[in-house]
C-alpha cells in the first residue's frame, strides 16, 4: 500500500519500506481550520491513496509523542475543507485518543486511549454520508469511538498523517496499512 501512496506536504525526512512508513515531522505542520485559534493551517504529512468511494482503511501507529500537540494517525479528506484526522495527541501532558472533524470548520473531541497510546491501530469506515471510527490497542478488539456524518463524494484520499504545531522531530512510524471495500459490520461488533 505504501508504495502505491502520494504525499500531501512530504516531511523533509522520511523512509518508505514495502511494510512500512517512518516519518520525522518538520516544524509547524498541522491540519486545522479556524474553530478557537482563528487560522487555517494545511502542511500537515499526508500519505495518501485515493479510493473508489465507500471503504474501511486501518494502519498501526507507533510514536513518542512528547510536545504539545505531537499527533498522528489516520486521515480520510475529501478536499481542504472537508475531512477528519484521527489518532494520538499529546494535550495538556496526556497523550489522548483524538479526533478533528472538518466541515468548513474544524471541532476536536479527545477521550482517554484504552491501553498504549505509543502503539496502537486505527480503522476508519466511509460509507453511505457515515463515518465510522475505531480504534485497538491489540489489533484484534476495536471499540466505536466516533461515529459522525461525512460528505458523500466519488472518492476519498485515505492514509497515515502527522503532525506537530510546536516543533518539530517527532518520529513516527506506520505499518499495517489496508484499504478496501466497507468491511460491513454491525455497529457494535469489536473485531
Amino acid at each position: 500500500m505504501f508504495a502505491q501512496a502520494t504525499w500531501l506536504n512530504p516531511p523533509q525526512q522520511w523512509t518508505r519500506q514495502a511494510d512500512h512508513l517512518t516519518v520525522v515531522t518538520d516544524a509547524h505542520a498541522d491540519f486545522w481550520r479556524e474553530t478557537h485559534y482563528g487560522f487555517v493551517r494545511d502542511n500537515g504529512h499526508f500519505l495518501h491513496v485515493q479510493t473508489a468511494g465507500a471503504f474501511t482503511a486501518q494502519v498501526k501507529v507507533e510514536g513518542a509523542f512528547a510536545e504539545l500537540y505531537d499527533q498522528a494517525g489516520l486521515m480520510v479528506r475529501v478536499d481542504e475543507a472537508h475531512w477528519v484526522k484521527i489518532g494520538a495527541e499529546l494535550s495538556d501532558g496526556v497523550t489522548l485518543l483524538s479526533s478533528v472533524l472538518t466541515d468548513e470548520v474544524s471541532d476536536w473531541a479527545t477521550g482517554v486511549f484504552p491501553g498504549d497510546p505509543q502503539a496502537f491501530w486505527i480503522r476508519a469506515t466511509v460509507a453511505n454520508g457515515v463515518l465510522r471510527v475505531q480504534v485497538s490497542v491489540d489489533g484484534v478488539h476495536w471499540p466505536l469511538v466516533r461515529l459522525a456524518p461525512f460528505p458523500v463524494a466519488a472518492s476519498y484520499q485515505v492514509g497515515p498523517y502527522c503532525c506537530t504545531p510546536e516543533r518539530a522531530g517527532l518520529q513516527v512510524r506506520f505499518s499495517e496499512w489496508q484499504v478496501g471495500a466497507p468491511n460491513g459490520k454491525s455497529l457494535h461488533d469489536l473485531s
